[in-house]
């Protein structure tokens, strides 16, 4: 199952939805996005679409969004001064809605899969990807800080959880050029499951946070930003599921259905090239080799892409 949206016409008319403010979340057909205001005085808030099925930590999927940030202004709720996210992600919708979850206690917000942007506070801007169970388990790792992000630049994440390592593993580039590395995100044993349903962009409210001052300090935050989506896109099950064996100029790896693959090559991770054919996927073994390869080191990735 695939959803790509790169708002080309009116998302509604693809099904996607607003729950919460609908002023918060505006289409912009001459550009091609939607406006996102992240106002955290606001009740929660979600610019969504369903995916007609339930992901558990034995899902293996992955997400994606390009996203702009035009401005950002922590601390504007009084009586919380600290930062406050940016979000987009996963989320279990009939939860997501109830009167109870509330992100900022942090441990009133089960089932959650997404990515965080955290402005800097003083302790250096941070970019998460939590995963939070059933039971309100966060996962280890998956806090890259300082990492800030630079108000008019366009962002591309890829999010990719596989299964059999329960491992959250993010890649984000800034206008095209790879930025990070994002710390992965890893389920431990004790974490349990989580089970989501809705791909959606997140504004969260800043309620429920303990506002008491301790030793000087009150971490209770908030947040007013703008920015702009301009695509979202998610995948079940992932177009790679199993690498097989990897040999010089070459890649063997188990490949699924309605996805078509083509070897790239880089010697600098700033340019790729395709160096094989475009071989169409099935639910089995592929191989794809270089056709002419370098004597120099070089390196490689498979591109998967839909038909």
């Amino acid at each position: 199952m695939t959803l790509t949206e790169n708002f080309s016409s009116a998302p509604s008319l693809d099904g996607w939805q607003v729950f919460g403010n609908p002023n918060l979340f505006q289409w912009d057909s001459v550009n091609q996005n939607v406006a996102v205001t992240w106002n955290s005085t606001n009740a929660n808030s979600y610019f969504y679409h369903p995916l007609g099925l339930t992901l558990t930590s034995a899902s293996n999927f992955l997400f994606a969004v390009d996203f702009t940030l035009q401005d950002i202004v922590i601390g504007t709720t009084p009586g919380k001064p600290q930062n406050f996210q940016v979000a987009f992600g996963l989320l279990n919708f009939a939860e997501a809605t109830g009167s109870g979850f509330l992100i900022g206690t942090s441990y009133d917000a089960p089932d959650v899969v997404e990515l965080n942007y955290f402005p800097d506070s003083g302790y250096g801007a941070t970019v998460s990807t939590p995963l939070i169970s059933s039971a309100n388990h966060f996962a280890a790792g998956g806090f890259t800080y300082p990492l800030e992000l630079v108000p008019g630049a366009l962002y591309h994440a890829v999010l990719t959880y596989t299964a059999d390592n329960q491992t959250m593993h993010t890649t984000l580039a800034s206008n095209g050029v790879p930025i990070g590395p994002i710390k992965d995100a890893k389920l431990s044993a004790t974490f349990g499951d989580f089970r989501v349903d809705t791909l959606s962009i997140n504004c969260y409210s800043d309620a429920g946070q303990d506002t008491n001052e301790y030793f000087g300090v009150i971490d209770a935050g908030s947040i007013v930003a703008h920015g702009s989506v301009h695509k979202l896109f998610f995948a079940t099950p992932l177009p790679v599921t199993k690498i097989i064996t990897t040999a010089p100029g070459s890649i063997q790896f188990i490949s699924t259905t309605n996805w078509n693959y083509v070897l790239e090559r880089t010697a600098d991770f700033q340019a790729w090239t395709g160096v094989s054919p475009m071989v169409p996927g099935m639910e089995g073994t592929l191989n794809l080799a270089d056709t002419n390869p370098p004597t120099a080191r070089a390196y490689y990735r498979v591109r998967a892409d839909r038909p």
